[in-house]
């Protein structure tokens, strides 16, 4: 199994077969308008702009779960993002990305990844939110927080999964060893 293997929906409720991006690399993030780490956007683009035409692709995915910091409709989430960060990558429809609700994708990139801690001040903040809904927030896989990350090869396959505080440079730099 694979990440060509899942469809997901559109905006607009239509179904899109992750398999229309075979051959790209691929970056899937769970993101957030009203979030700490919201700023990262500015690097996503940045990071799709120098890259879309080597063959990446950013996959967003809006999820409310994380201190609902998303909590407006898909139309209103995407003017923001394209209007206040000029977002151009595909945004898809708002997503659980944990619980009974979480999305088929979602389950399989949990399982097929090892969260691998926070770091830096901003990852002492998030840890501490994080552990007051998961005592064992840092032995299992579960998506913790906004803007995870996760870069998948021109294969279908998860090379790398990067925590929010993670800085962009080093998302940046293992996604540019994929192309």
């Amino acid at each position: 199994m694979n990440v060509y293997d899942f469809t997901v929906k559109a905006q607009d409720g239509s179904d899109v077969p992750l398999s229309n991006y075979k051959g790209k690399v691929l970056l899937i993030v769970n993101t957030a308008t009203g979030c700490g780490f919201t700023p990262q956007y500015d690097e996503l683009q940045d990071i799709y702009d120098a890259h879309h035409g080597d063959g990446l692709e950013i996959l967003d995915f809006p999820c409310n779960q994380f201190g609902n910091q998303a909590p407006g409709s898909d139309e209103e989430i995407h003017s923001f993002c394209t209007g206040r960060y000029g977002i151009t990558f595909p945004q898809f429809a708002k997503v659980d990305v944990l619980g009974e609700n979480q999305i088929p994708l979602y389950k399989w990139l949990e399982e097929n990844s090892t969260f691998s801690g926070f770091n830096g001040f901003m990852g002492a903040i998030v840890a501490g939110v994080v552990k007051r809904n998961d005592k064992d927030y840092k032995n299992n896989s579960k998506i913790k927080w906004n803007f995870t990350k996760f870069l998948i090869d021109r294969s279908g396959n998860i090379v790398a999964r990067f925590e929010p505080t993670v800085k962009m440079a080093e998302v940046k730099k293992q996604v540019e060893a994929q192309l």
